[in-house]
């Protein structure tokens, strides 16, 4: 990443932008499909291995946010901006835009509870709708 040359930088940190946009669609989405794919018999929302990555995804998510660290995507997308000239953001990827989305400041504490909430809500859905295996 240091050969980088800036303007390859600015748009591998707009790619890495837009990976993150699609694992946090995935997770929230995921956990909006199953409890609705139960209940309109949508089979793929059995399926075991994207069950499986939808909960180690939010796993890993409270986990971090319990530990106080930032996302990689996030850290690896500001290493990124910083090599472009961009500007960046101190805070975690999910509170810098959610709170411009919602135009509100909440402390470390709220998004950690968030966090574990919706890991608590993705587990009860493996439990309620488990995936099936072929």
């Amino acid at each position: 990443m240091t050969g980088l040359p800036p303007a390859a930088a600015a748009i591998a940190a707009d790619a890495l932008l837009v990976l993150h946009v699609g694992i946090v669609a995935f997770v929230v989405l995921g956990a909006v499909a199953i409890p609705i794919g139960a209940w309109r018999g949508w089979r793929w929302i059995r399926r075991f291995r994207w069950r499986l990555a939808h909960v180690l995804l939010m796993g890993f998510i409270a986990a971090q946010a319990w530990l106080g660290a930032l996302c990689p995507l996030t850290i690896w997308e500001q290493a990124l901006r910083r090599r472009a000239g961009q500007p960046v953001y101190a805070e975690s990827f999910i509170e810098h835009w959610l709170s411009r989305l919602i135009f509100f400041q909440a402390p470390w504490w709220a998004f950690v509870a968030a966090y574990t909430v919706f890991a608590g809500l993705v587990v009860l859905a493996w439990v309620k709708v488990p995936p099936k295996r072929r």
